[in-house]
């Protein structure tokens, strides 16, 4: 019996996942991880005002979400002093990036990014067959002058920018950022991942502005409200753009109790500064760890410290494997010369701990 043939953009595709999940490691090794400090989601997990409304939520699971998400986007709009056609929501940022490709981006189309940068706005791209350009990070840090200039150079219709940044945690200040969103060429849509905005020192991210049509802004509940499992985001921009969203989203993707969880976790703010708090010791923790064991930590303005282990990704490697060997989850760059480094998210005490212990002991290994 014949196979129905894909369309040629999905035949020429891997089946892969941008991510190698620590679910899928455990599987493979046979036994659970003693700590996951590989998937910058939130150790710290979600307010307790927040699980009590996810307890009660979950009685009227059997009910179809709101697909309009009118309760949430409301919030939303309160707490950024914006309308709510200014916003909409998803499944996660990773959700969102995909509806924006597929908005904007056809066979041919051009996208730029940075060489290395967040993996699964390209896997978007190259799933409706765009062609993806990038230029290399500069100083370990997404380089706002050579973005623009490649945009230019290859008519690309996106350009990608995260601030702060994954993989390295670095950022730049909202003048520069703002300076990137004006002289943005015409024909190019600026896609701003801030996903670990509320991370960032203040100046950081720059002043909402929903007027600019070449402009969609990314925001999460997964990182500092701490609701990665729940997968809920959102994007700002100007409304007849964000509008466009509603012809391609999944309208019933969003589930019931992500958005009263992402509600809850929104009223809460009392507990966001306690976590953003606990974010700021756990990396200055981490960064000791590192100086203590030869390393050296790059300077962070997320909820992770990026280590440079002073050798090539091979070193990097090897030592990333030592540490989950030893039932430690990290991950590392996956592009040279980022891949020199080694990515440690910020976790309780418990789980540092074991991090500063068997560091070393891999580190002999290696």
């Amino acid at each position: 019996m014949s196979r129905i043939p894909q369309t040629p953009i999905v035949e020429l595709l891997p089946s892969t996942v941008p991510f190698v999940g620590p679910e899928a490691l455990e599987r493979q090794r046979g036994v659970a991880f003693k700590a996951r400090l590989g998937a910058n989601e939130s150790g710290f997990g979600p307010a307790p005002s927040v699980v009590a409304v996810i307890a009660a939520a979950a009685n009227d699971v059997w009910k179809y979400c709101d697909p309009e998400n009118y309760d949430l986007k409301q919030a939303l709009a309160r707490h950024h002093g914006v309308k709510p056609e200014n916003i909409a929501v998803g499944e996660g940022i990773d959700a969102l990036f995909g509806y924006a490709v597929r908005m904007f981006v056809a066979p041919g189309i051009s996208v730029a990014t940075s060489l290395g940068a967040y993996p699964t706005f390209n896997f978007h791209v190259n799933g409706y067959g765009g062609r993806l350009v990038t230029t290399p990070y500069v100083a370990d840090r997404e380089d706002p002058a050579s973005l623009l200039a490649l945009a230019r150079a290859e008519n690309a219709r996106l350009l990608f920018f995260a601030n702060p940044d994954n993989p390295m945690g670095s950022w730049w200040s909202a003048s520069v950022v703002s300076e990137l969103i004006a002289t943005i060429p015409d024909g190019t849509l600026l896609i701003l991942d801030e996903a670990y905005g509320e991370f960032a020192p203040e100046g950081t991210l720059p002043p909402l502005d929903v007027s600019n049509p070449r402009l969609l802004r990314f925001r999460t509940f997964s990182k500092a409200y701490g609701l990665a499992g729940a997968r809920i985001g959102y994007v700002i921009g100007e409304a007849e753009l964000v509008k466009s969203f509603d012809k391609v989203r999944n309208h019933f993707g969003v589930n019931r109790v992500a958005q009263a969880a992402a509600l809850a976790a929104l009223a809460d703010q009392a507990y966001l500064r306690t976590v953003i708090g606990k974010v700021e010791r756990a990396r200055a923790r981490i960064s000791d760890i590192a100086r203590a064991n030869g390393l050296a930590p790059l300077p962070s303005a997320t909820n992770f410290v990026t280590i440079d282990c002073g050798r090539d990704g091979a070193f990097a490697k090897r030592l990333l494997d030592e540490l989950i060997t030893r039932g430690i989850f990290v991950r590392m760059p996956g592009v040279a010369p980022l891949n020199r480094c080694i990515r440690v998210s910020a976790a309780p005490d418990a789980e540092l701990d074991l991090f500063a212990e068997l560091l070393p002991e891999a580190l002999r290994a290696v």
